[in-house]
Parts: structure tokens; C-alpha cells; sequence
């Protein structure tokens, strides 16, 4: 369920039948866990950063990035360095906004492995929503190497198998072959049409990620890969509550209007 203000929410015609924030709220509303917000303002922008997750995810599937394990990772060297360790250092001097689209403009030097896509994933999608200028303000130090992040970005885990659209989940597979042991599992993007993007094996179904990651498996293996209840969000409070803060907005709770430069907006009309 989703609580506002300590409120239940109720939705009324905030966001159009058919959209992904309706489907995202509908899921919401159907799982026993309360998410719960301080004023719409933190609903709103969630729902767009996970909308955005899912279009950089079907962005980085149509690319020309390709899946290797860290030892073959590969970078544009114009914006990152290239560490020891396969990851990639932001280089001095560059804007952390036109790296991380450099990602997607030049995707065929880009080469890393299915956690460092998330993480790609994760701040293209937030570049997108707070902008260029927020973004290169909060992000100056970016390294993107597996499951690292910037502590603003944040990785909340948490277990359930009520995914939302816009969620990171985890495919496991026990019985890799130890010569390729990249093939231990697969995070993927909840897309909330059935399917989930996993990088290096594309968009498919639970059914066909867990076919594929089974032809990975050792000779006679006989225990199935199987999608986890491991889940990875950023953090989507804390990043509402910088942007809206740096944006210059604050929020009278009682009578639910956000103030913004002097003018006011009655908070049910408020979105991202």
C-alpha cells in the first residue's frame, strides 16, 4: 500500500490509464509493504526515475555496449580512465553528465559486465530526470565498477518477490561452469511487461534468462538457475529530497501546496 503524509494514497487522475506510473502504482497498492512518502513530490519522482530505468535499460539493450568480464572491460579513454581492476575512473576535467551519455552516444567502445550496467543504468536514468546541472553537481567522482556507487545514488536491498517496474533483480545460477564463472547469475531490469533486460543477455522472460543461464551450467549440473527475491533500488528518497531541495522548493505538509520562487502549486498538480 502507499501512505501520504501517513494517509492512505488514493490516485485519483494523477497519471493516465495505461501509463508505467499507473502500472507502478497499482503494484504498490497490491503489495503488503507500506511505501510511504512525506508529500506527493517524493511519489512523483520515483515513479519518473523508475520510468526512466526502464527506457535507459531498452536504451542499453538497442546499443552497441558489450557484455565482458572485468579483465576485457573497455572505455572511451576521452572521459574515463581505465583502472587495474576493469573499472572506470571519471577522468579530471570532465563533465560527469556528458561521460555517462558518452556511454550511450559511443556505446561500441564500451565494453563491462551485468553489474556495472545497472549502475550505468541507474545514473543515466537519474541524468535524465534532475538534469545535467544537479547531476554534475552531486555526481563528481564517479567510478563505475560492479555494484559501486556514489553514496547519493545509493543501493537499498531488500528481499520480496513483489517487483516493481523499474526494480533490479537477481538471476542465480548455482551450477555455472567454472570456466566461465561470469555465468553465476544476472541482474536484470523489471521492465513491467513481463520481461527484464539483463545485459549481456538482452530482454527476455524469467522463463528464457533462466534457459539461457542454464546452458552456462557445468557438465551434468543438475540444479536450475532461478530468479532470486533480491532486490535493488537506488535510494529514491533521498534523491527526491536533493533535487527538490537544490530546485528551490519546500513543502507547507498541512496545506499541501509546494512553494516554489513565490508562486504556489497545489500539490495534487505537482510532478517532476
Amino acid at each position: 500500500m502507499i501512505q501520504l503524509s501517513g494517509m492512505p494514497f488514493q490516485q485519483g487522475d494523477l497519471w493516465s490509464s495505461g501509463s508505467i506510473e499507473r502500472m507502478i502504482i497499482q503494484r504498490m497498492i497490491e503489495d503488503t509493504v507500506v511505501y510511504s512518502y512525506q508529500f506527493i513530490g517524493e511519489l512523483s519522482f520515483e515513479l519518473k526515475l523508475r520510468k526512466n530505468i526502464i527506457v535507459s535499460a531498452r536504451a542499453m539493450n538497442q546499443s552497441k555496449v558489450r557484455f565482458e568480464r572485468f579483465l576485457n572491460s573497455r572505455c572511451n579513454p576521452q572521459y574515463w580512465q581505465l583502472t587495474s581492476t576493469g573499472g572506470f575512473l571519471l577522468r579530471q576535467g570532465v563533465k560527469p553528465s556528458d561521460a555517462i551519455q558518452d556511454i550511450y552516444v559511443n556505446s561500441s567502445q564500451y565494453a563491462f559486465e551485468c553489474a556495472t550496467a545497472m549502475i550505468i543504468i541507474y545514473y543515466h536514468a537519474l541524468l535524465n530526470v534532475i538534469g545535467e546541472s544537479l547531476f554534475n553537481q552531486y555526481f563528481q567522482n564517479i567510478y563505475l565498477y560492479g555494484w559501486h556507487a556514489d553514496p547519493d545514488l545509493g543501493k537499498n536491498v531488500t528481499y520480496t518477490t513483489h517487483f516493481l517496474p523499474g526494480d533490479v533483480v537477481y538471476f542465480e545460477n548455482p551450477d555455472f561452469h567454472p570456466q566461465t564463472p561470469y555465468w553465476r547469475g544476472e541482474n536484470a531490469v523489471v521492465l513491467g511487461d513481463s520481461t527484464y533486460f539483463g545485459h549481456g543477455i538482452g530482454i527476455k522472460t524469467a522463463e528464457q534468462m533462466i534457459v539461457t543461464l542454464n546452458e552456462a551450467r557445468m557438465p551434468e549440473a543438475n540444479q536450475s538457475a532461478y530468479l532470486t527475491n533480491i532486490v535493488a533500488r537506488p535510494s529514491f528518497i533521498h534523491l527526491a529530497k536533493l533535487s527538490i531541495s537544490q530546485l528551490g522548493y519546500s513543502v507547507h505538509k498541512n496545506q499541501h501546496i509546494i512553494h516554489h520562487n513565490s508562486s504556489s502549486v497545489p500539490i495534487d498538480r505537482y510532478e517532476f
